[in-house]
């Protein structure tokens, strides 16, 4: 296996796939069969500059070139060998925000990332003008709210991409995206497969006062779908991807995509009436749609899986922060009591525990807000825990309440697809570090939203596996299949991962958590005006 492996990277049929996930970049090197065969990776953190959450552009390319360095000494290490040509390449990353750059290719403004919530005047603005909902991280947002504050760069700018975009656009010249990462701009019309013609009008003729040089379709990267010709690999862009010269050019790159997009890849999501949840530190949960919905929701994005079929999406800005670090006090206590620490083996404790606790959590609740919530009205967000006197307040309902926290506004949103748009799926699969521990983050998930979930073994690879198999499509579609044929019959062949759906008793239980942790809303307000 050792030898085939060495010989894949050697004979440059290795395909590699990259994203910059919020808290980790991430790389995984596969075979043509799909199979990953080695990974690197670098960790990072977002920084709250000026009132609004970035990354700066140096640590982009620090965080590219170390976990780049990282994979070669994967490599090397299991196999004793150089990557210098591969068969593809994908870059993904995390969804939306503001990247804007003017014609020599300066950055205008830092980027600014999807956690920000500061644009809640455009995106209602927009909504009203389109007839369609426009969450606050958009990129279309992002623009029109710095035009409403008379920012002195937009007049400046020549092109305005997301990170995905902005890391391909360097590495290969080309200023594309692929469609899914595309529609978190603005909306694509599901019939063209591109940005909707009519709402790219609107916009132009609502901003054509303020006689800037550009219109909108001018400023954005052209929209791809799944397996189009996006570019190759620049010399200067094997430069700055592997700092030690010895990757070559000429590598075909596929259209970049968002972890969204990647995430309903990598969980063989991507076919109508299936859907997928990711769980880390923010959670959203896709589903694939059979016809539009009856109406716009504030709480729901539609967006577009990698192949253009229309998607309405939940996304949450909050889902494990808070959780994980109510787990690091146990990790403190043990520290302090001389114990050795194994973070597997607290979380596996601690997360099979809550499932001995009350299906209401015993009356605790827990709101898990880092930062804003936009789908429950915060712009902001104070982390805060409430129990009165009377609640049975014990370890496992107390974790269970954390738990029940991390995907509680995912219900909210979800309730309406299935509630009010009586939305039917035939499978939903769960991803991302919330299920990590077996069995208890599906379980909790199942609850919330009343449906079965599957953990497949391959959903802990994560979206840089999603955008390598985006590569593989690229240049190992050989049958000329549609995206969710290669992935049923190349990636999965008939794996449905594990299941586990919700008891009566789980759903009740949650179902009577969620309205008390809806009626405690106000509170939560309160915490955010009162705590600075």
């Amino acid at each position: 296996m050792k030898s085939e492996a060495k010989s894949i990277i050697e004979a440059g049929k290795a395909i590699l796939g990259i994203e910059f996930g919020s808290t980790r970049i991430k790389a995984v090197l596969i075979d043509p069969e799909n199979k990953p065969i080695a990974q690197g990776s670098h960790t990072w953190e977002n920084q709250l500059v000026d009132g609004l959450w970035t990354y700066s552009i140096e640590a982009i390319w620090h965080g590219l070139q170390d976990c780049y360095a990282d994979l070669r000494a994967n490599v090397k290490e299991l196999y004793d060998t150089e990557i210098k040509t591969l068969a593809a390449i994908g870059i993904s990353a995390m969804m939306h925000g503001y990247m804007a750059f003017n014609k020599q290719q300066e950055i205008l403004v830092p980027f600014r990332t999807w956690r920000n919530t500061n644009t809640g005047q455009a995106a209602a603005e927009l909504s009203k003008l389109f007839v369609y909902n426009i969450p606050l991280r958009w990129s279309i947002s992002h623009l029109y709210q710095a035009i409403l504050n008379n920012e002195e760069h937009v007049k400046d700018i020549d092109f305005l991409t997301t990170l995905a975009g902005y890391v391909h656009w360097q590495i290969t010249g080309e200023k594309v995206l692929g469609i899914g990462d595309a529609s978190g701009m603005i909306p694509i019309d599901p019939k063209t497969k591109d940005y909707s013609a009519e709402m790219v009008a609107k916009f132009d003729q609502l901003i054509a006062p303020k006689g800037y040089s550009w219109k909108l379709l001018d400023i954005l990267p052209k929209a791809l779908l799944a397996g189009e010709h996006a570019g190759t690999l620049t010399e200067e862009g094997a430069r700055k991807l592997d700092v030690s010269g010895h990757l070559k050019a000429g590598i075909p790159v596929c259209p970049p995509e968002g972890d969204a997009g990647t995430g309903m890849v990598a969980t063989n999501a991507v076919k109508q009436r299936t859907g997928n949840v990711s769980a880390g530190t923010s959670s959203f949960s896709m589903i694939v749609l059979e016809k539009d919905l009856s109406r716009p929701y504030e709480m729901i994005d539609m967006v577009t899986t990698p192949d253009g079929s229309l998607v309405a999406m939940v996304h949450c800005n909050n889902c494990t922060s808070d959780l994980n670090a109510w787990v690091n006090l146990f990790k403190e206590y043990q520290e302090l009591m001389g114990i050795p620490v194994d973070m597997n083996e607290i979380y596996g404790k601690l997360y099979n525990h809550a499932l001995t606790g009350d299906a209401d959590c015993g009356g605790l609740i827990s709101y898990n807000y880092i930062s804003g919530e936009p789908v429950t009205g915060l712009a902001e967000g104070r982390p805060l825990f409430m129990r009165s006197a009377n609640d049975k307040f014990n370890l496992a309902n107390f974790v269970r309440t954390h738990l029940y926290a991390s995907v509680g506004v995912l219900k909210i949103g979800n309730d309406i697809l299935f509630n009010e748009e009586k939305i039917k799926v035939d499978r939903i699969t769960g991803h991302g570090g919330l299920f990590k521990t077996k069995g208890v983050g599906q379980r909790i998930l199942a609850a919330a939203i009343n449906s079965p979930i599957s953990v497949m073994e391959t959903a802990g690879e994560g979206g840089a596996w999603g955008i390598a198999l985006l590569g593989s499509y690229l240049v190992n579609n050989d049958k000329k299949q549609s995206l969710a044929d290669f992935l049923d019959e190349k990636v999965f062949a008939g794996d449905a991962g594990i299941e586990v759906s919700p008891t009566p008793e789980d759903v009740a239980g949650f179902n009577t958590y969620i309205e008390s942790y809806k009626a405690g809303l106000p509170v939560e307000e309160t915490a955010v005006q009162c705590k600075k």
